[in-house]
């Protein structure tokens, strides 16, 4: 097996099991398992990090180490709450990390946001995660990482958040693109939502792009070239702000991720998503596919 990196390796953003292969070893890496799965769905993500996981790993509680001041689900978590729990999993600053997830790129996205939102960018989701990892039979551990606890100072990015009042009104001037990565009937508004009391249908204006669709049927993320041509397939216009948004503001962040991969870096996420905006009556509703 090649421990070979890929030329398309990026630590700031996507890197290749090849590459965590060659870097495995490295003293300044850290490895998160930031592995979710959505309510109802039949797998636990921190059983299954304690039966295996890339060694060394930590696993990043994605419901616990948010606000739980909010009513929202795993909204952002408070500087100070980040940073401790963080330091208490031994990763701080001068650290590279590297996050992944289950269920290939889905939840570690959102983790790799919550890193650039607390202002650090040495931080890279692993491409195709677990599922890959496993498949070329690399190297896996059910022990608890050595934890040594290292500093970690923070620098909140707040361009890269936006609520309710800020996604209103840019989708009313047209200031932004919102950006939907939720499924298609979930967008136009034929399916119901999964979480109970949310009405159906898109923020007014806003494009779809489904995450699954800036992924390859592998699990891992098309290249540059083709996550442009999926963007502006689906009638995103990229030389406005975007706006990512989806249910609760999980993979949203995936397209995140693949918007700063093609380099289109004027970008931020809507943290409460359809399970805010859905919740408001008074706030307005479009059904139906996203019009021209």
């Amino acid at each position: 097996m090649s421990l070979s990196p890929s030329p398309a390796d990026d630590p700031r953003t996507l890197v290749s099991t090849e590459w965590l292969g060659h870097h495995l070893k490295d003293p300044d890496l850290r490895i998160l398992d930031a592995s979710w799965y959505m309510p109802g769905t039949p797998r636990d993500a921190r059983a299954e990090y304690e039966a295996a996981h890339i060694p060394g790993a930590r696993f990043f509680d994605i419901d616990e180490i948010s606000d739980h001041r909010s009513d929202l689900p795993h909204m952002a978590p408070p500087v100070e709450k980040f940073m401790a729990r963080l330091r208490a999993m031994g990763v701080g600053d001068g650290h590279q990390v590297v996050i992944y997830d289950g269920s290939g790129i889905f939840s570690a996205a959102r983790v790799w946001w919550l890193f650039r939102l607390m202002g650090k960018t040495d931080v890279a989701v692993l491409d195709g995660g677990f599922p890959k990892w496993q498949a070329e039979g690399r190297e896996v551990e059910d022990l608890p990482p050595v934890i040594r606890d290292r500093h970690m100072t923070v620098t909140r990015q707040n361009h890269l958040l936006r609520d309710v009042t800020q996604v209103s009104h840019a989708a009313k001037l047209g200031q932004a693109v919102v950006i939907d990565a939720r499924s298609p009937a979930r967008f136009t508004g034929e399916a119901s939502e999964p979480r109970p009391g949310l009405r159906s249908g898109h923020i007014p204006g806003a494009r779809n792009v489904p995450f699954g669709a800036v992924l390859k049927p592998d699990g891992t993320m098309r290249d540059p070239a083709a996550l442009r041509r999926v963007f502006e397939g689906a009638g995103v216009d990229l030389s406005k702000p975007a706006i990512t948004s989806c249910g609760s503001g999980v993979t949203a962040a995936v397209l995140s991720l693949a918007l700063e991969r093609i380099g289109h870096r004027d970008w931020s996420l809507y943290d409460g998503s359809w399970a805010e905006w859905g919740m408001y009556e008074d706030l307005p509703v479009e059904t139906g596919p996203a019009r021209p």
